[in-house]
């Protein structure tokens, strides 16, 4: 049994298996004690072959197809691993140390049984990821995507350093005021995990065939950027360039004390599903603020953390992907939880299959 999910037992007949910290327990109804007889069993020390005998050992009248049973059962429920398994190759003994609190996090929450206890650290080494955007939502982003171990960051932004960026921004300092804000993000995530390779450029992003060009060959984006702002500027660049790619990304933001992300996959909805639903809902001439200055260092970095979780779950597939959704919190009105999969737009400009394809043939004859 993975020891974040010891199983304990109520009365003669029902077994609990996990912790609700996790939110992934369950309940097993075992009237004739044999889930608990295999669970016991399962110290890390038998086979499952093993088990299955001592089982049989056990309950006399049980056959050897229904002690296998049992046995198969507990095994793809998900909250069983393989103590045999060797470790990954791919993974030093430093990145094993480095990573062991992952590990423990994502044994924790995944339900799908893997090769080993690894494979979501290994996931996000092979990955390459794009943050658009270095200020409040992207400094924290790119900090959490670099301690977390993904393997290749490539962080886009123009601006300068300012004094103002100081109160939220987590990479910058004081002595860092005027200069580029990709040269310091750069060196200071190398110092955070010198074994991910993190790269930038100093860019503008001025229409929506910049965007495609620059995302492309990625594994997910973090777009962190807010401009040029506006229905027809950056993150509808970012929806459509990566929906030609067939990339997963992440728009985090804050307006105030409400902190949000969507996370937008290849099959969409999409962002402009979403916004077309928002106007939809108000009445003619009422416009839709999707983000101000007004934020404070909680704020930016709830922001940052949401999406980077976002871009972790596209990366590693834990949770299992399960479309596009929206959620956030209000940070002065913690019982006002954000949450919502937005149906498609009849008709979107972007995700329906007409636009789709002609997007794809665009992107080809170019």
């Amino acid at each position: 049994m993975k020891a974040q999910h010891r199983p304990h037992r109520y009365g003669d007949d029902r077994i609990r298996i996990g912790g609700s910290i996790y939110g992934v327990a369950a309940e097993i109804n075992d009237p004739d004690g044999y889930a608990w007889a295999a669970l016991t069993a399962m110290d890390g020390t038998r086979t499952p072959d093993e088990v299955a005998a001592r089982l049989r050992h056990a309950f006399p009248g049980l056959t050897a197809a229904e002690a296998a049973g049992v046995v198969g059962l507990l095994l793809y429920s998900g909250y069983v691993e393989d103590a045999a398994a060797p470790g990954p190759e791919e993974l030093s003994l430093r990145e094993l140390e480095r990573y062991s609190r992952n590990a423990a996090f994502f044994r924790g929450v995944d339900l799908t049984p893997r090769e080993h206890g690894w494979e979501a650290q290994v996931r996000l080494k092979r990955s390459r990821v794009l943050v658009l955007g270095l200020g409040g939502t992207g400094s924290h982003t790119a900090w959490a995507l670099a301690a977390c171990g993904v393997g290749e960051i490539h962080c886009v932004d123009r601006d300068l350093v300012e004094l103002s960026n100081l109160t939220r921004q987590a990479l910058y300092r004081e002595a860092d005021i005027g200069r580029p804000k990709v040269d310091v993000a750069v060196a200071r995530l190398a110092e955070v995990n010198s074994s991910v390779r993190v790269t930038g450029e100093i860019r503008a992003i001025e229409c929506e065939e910049d965007m495609l060009g620059l995302v492309r060959g990625f594994d997910a984006v973090a777009m962190c950027a807010d401009e040029p702002a506006g229905r027809g500027g950056i993150r509808v660049w970012a929806n459509r360039a990566c929906l030609a790619e067939k990339i997963p990304w992440a728009l985090g933001g804050y307006n105030g004390p409400l902190v949000s992300v969507g996370a937008f996959t290849p099959d969409g909805p999409c962002y402009e599903c979403l916004t077309a639903g928002i106007d939809a809902s108000l009445a003619p001439g009422i416009p839709v603020d999707l983000g101000g200055p007004g934020v404070i260092a909680p704020s930016a970095g709830v922001s940052g953390h949401l999406t980077a979780q976002a871009v972790i779950a596209f990366l590693t597939g834990i949770p299992a992907p399960s479309g596009s959704y929206v959620t956030g919190v209000n940070l002065i009105a913690p019982d006002q939880h954000v949450y919502t999969r937005h149906p498609a737009a009849p008709g979107c400009p972007a995700c329906t299959p007409d636009a789709l394809r002609a997007e794809t043939l665009g992107s080809v004859a170019g």
